[in-house]
């Protein structure tokens, strides 16, 4: 069994027109390939919708920071395919650099607000190049229905904003995020890791989920958060960009957890730049206390 792989836009829409004249519903996944077991489970939530799913495989330069991340990050397209294959996607659309960014190429898609703060202050540029590029793969693939999971939960919010925006018809749907059985939230850039770091990596999911059960329960929350990036830090992370409270459905800062929230965060372990969130209940509604990260969110 193999996956068609699909490389320029024509090709990919006449498929397309042929599925719309046969009333077929179709997803989108959009990735940057290098894919684990979060990947595979967002193609596996499109096809509880969809009738076809076309996963994407672009390593988007526009949302990199520096060219030696750009150049470091895996690319791993013959894997990839083969494990789309058993869970029966549809489509592979793999286009080349300048399949996306033809000669001349000179729109950029800017989204305020939701893109500024957090990650967004850290990687200047970063979700310019995210929504453009996915605005680019959602009008190609003319998909119903799109993908994403909830670990770049800010890039969430950027896309909803930007579709919404920009009218696009389409439906975001929001997956939560795969963790290994030690809590490790799942990313493509785990492999970087070494060993040492490895082990030591799990402790950010930790270290988040028991803040939030404390701001959950009403502790006063700058105290939480200093508590929490000191404990990051003794874990062996070197540093922490950032470890905030923000509110669950427009990415507001929080000073207490009186609405539905999310505990966002970015780290350096070594050499890796690793993101991770969680929940955060509003305490007054809190009726348990997170004490430990779920084994695995699947």
């Amino acid at each position: 069994m193999s996956i068609p792989i699909i490389r320029t836009v024509v090709e990919l829409r006449s498929i397309v027109a042929t599925w719309r004249r046969e009333g077929f519903k179709i997803a989108v996944v959009p990735t940057m390939g290098a894919l684990h077991e979060g990947h595979l489970s967002l193609v596996r939530a499109a096809f509880e919708r969809a009738d076809r799913v076309i996963v994407t495989l672009f390593v988007n330069p526009k949302q990199f920071n520096s060219a030696a991340d750009l150049a470091a990050y895996p690319r791993t397209e013959h894997d990839d395919a083969a494990k789309l294959a058993p869970l029966g996607a549809h489509i592979l659309y793999a286009p080349d650099g300048a399949e996306i960014y033809p000669e001349s190429f000179a729109t950029t898609v800017s989204v305020a607000g939701v893109s500024e703060g957090l990650c967004g202050a850290y990687r200047p540029g970063h979700f310019d190049g995210v929504a453009t590029v996915v605005a680019k793969l959602f009008l190609q693939t003319g998909a119903d229905l799109a993908f994403f999971g909830q670990k770049d939960f800010q890039q969430l919010h950027v896309v909803r904003r930007m579709a919404r925006d920009l009218d696009i018809p389409i439906e975001i749907v929001a997956c939560r995020t795969v963790r290994e059985k030690d809590g490790l939230a799942m990313s493509s850039r785990n492999v970087r890791l070494s060993a040492n770091e490895r082990q030591a990596a799990p402790r950010l999911a930790e270290i988040l989920f028991a803040a939030a059960g404390r701001l959950a329960a009403g502790a006063q929350t700058d105290d939480v958060l200093a508590e929490a990036r000191q404990s990051v830090l003794a874990a062996g992370y070197r540093d922490v960009e950032y470890l905030e409270l923000r509110a669950e459905d427009d990415l507001s800062p929080l000073d207490t957890a009186d609405r539905p929230a999310r505990l966002l965060a970015a780290v350096w372990l070594g050499e890796t730049r690793l993101i991770d969130n969680v929940s955060v209940e509003a305490h007054e509604n809190a009726a348990r206390t997170f004490t430990s990260v779920p084994a695995v969110a699947a």
